[in-house]
């Protein structure tokens, strides 16, 4: 189920393990080169992204575009490193858009590039052989850069995933994926999109058990959606689908269905995520419903869900 996919992805991405790193310019997750874990824990979160496209369930991951580009076999540059690691990729495309011969003196780089271990101290990584002792100069600059590119964003990675792709690839490798979508298209495809447009989710909404689109209660439950912030509408969506993001084809495309759960009550709201229904008692009033339905999307992950 889509309960499933969340609940699983979220545990094996969790910091404790390691695995991934939260790139701080962008809160975007990417590979842990120093990451103790095997190589089938990698292999196993690829399977779980070809599985998610192959059953069109939505992940709440977030992946810069740059490793759906990896998987569809596309090269990176320098364009890719300022948006997945906008200090260190503007810092380089200073360096190259220096105009004067004087970058060895000004910008005092050699061959290397550096990264933080596990316990804090610098990890230095030869460019080239002998690397520390190759001065950066207005001469080999570009070298220099697409060579830190492409350690950043492959070469130090490139462990962590091979066995990513291996994984994704089992699942997804015999399907027109790569012949039919662009890097970004199967971003959305596995990603949603945040565009969250519920009067367009309102107009293809069922009833069933009691409710109708007249309802006082469905009346209110959209009055209260549509004054949602769109955090909280994200987390509602979350709450009732299992995922807080829109399918790329928008929320029309969903199937939503609003089912009475029972006459006036205490109970939060719950969700068959699995089927996009969400369960709301026929509570007695505007602010019940609201009081309880905030209740639920705040603290639904695992419970509420069935």
């Amino acid at each position: 189920s889509k309960e499933f996919f969340q609940l699983i992805i979220a545990e094996l991405f969790n910091p404790n393990y390691g695995m991934f790193v939260d790139i701080e310019d962008t809160r975007m997750l990417w590979f842990n080169p120093q990451s103790f874990e095997v190589d089938h824990n990698y292999k196993l979160i690829g399977m779980l992204l070809g599985l998610a496209v192959y059953n069109n369930i939505i992940l709440d991951i977030r992946f810069p575009t740059v490793l759906y580009q990896k998987l569809m076999g596309e090269q990176s540059d320098i364009r890719d490193l300022i948006l997945t690691h906008p200090l260190l990729g503007s810092s380089l495309q200073q360096l190259l858009d220096y105009p004067d011969e004087d970058v060895e003196e000004v910008f005092m780089l050699d061959f290397v590039a550096s990264t933080t271990g596990l316990f804090g101290e610098t990890i230095t990584h030869h460019l080239v052989e002998g690397g520390d002792e190759i001065p950066v100069t207005s001469d080999n600059k570009h070298e220099f850069v697409s060579k830190y590119v492409d350690y950043v964003l492959n070469t130090s990675v490139s462990k962590q995933f091979d066995q990513f792709k291996k994984g994704f690839d089992m699942v997804a490798s015999h399907s027109p994926l790569k012949s039919w979508f662009r890097p970004e298209e199967l971003e959305k495809l596995i990603v949603g999109t945040h565009k969250l447009d519920f009067k367009a989710l309102q107009t293809v909404a069922r009833y069933d058990n009691g409710y109708t689109a007249d309802s006082d209660v469905v009346k209110w439950f959209w009055e209260v959606t549509h004054a949602m912030t769109d955090e909280d509408k994200s987390k509602l969506l979350a709450f009732s689908t299992g995922c807080g993001r829109a399918p790329v084809g928008g929320m029309s495309e969903m199937n939503f269905i609003v089912v009475k759960n029972g006459g006036d009550s205490e109970r939060l709201p719950t969700a068959h995520t699995c089927f996009n229904v969400l369960l709301l008692p026929e509570y007695s009033s505007k602010d019940k419903l609201k009081s309880k339905l905030f209740s639920a999307i705040q603290h639904f992950e695992g419970f509420g869900m069935i």
